[in-house]
């Protein structure tokens, strides 16, 4: 599976967020952020299929849960802010 994650500003958010995609029917998973796109400290992820994220960003941003970014994974390890 390809996956984007979506970054959200504290662990509370990105626990609503996977509650409220869940509920609308989109695969969803809470994950820690990995080191490479912690912004500041500890952060937590929504990870979700690249084929939902515009879906995901829409729903999100309706219930007013404004992520920090967007990152893919590349084949090296590393990651890629994904505008949306």
């Amino acid at each position: 599976m390809v996956y984007d994650l979506i970054v959200c500003r504290s662990l509370t958010y990105a626990q609503r967020g996977v509650r409220l995609l869940e509920r609308a029917g989109v695969s969803a998973y809470l994950v820690r952020a990995p080191r490479l796109i912690a912004q500041a400290g500890c952060a937590y992820c929504i990870k979700v299929s690249q084929r939902w994220l515009e879906r995901s960003m829409a729903l999100l941003r309706e219930a007013g849960i404004m992520p920090r970014g967007v990152y893919q994974p590349l084949e090296d390890g590393s990651y890629e802010e994904v505008s949306v």
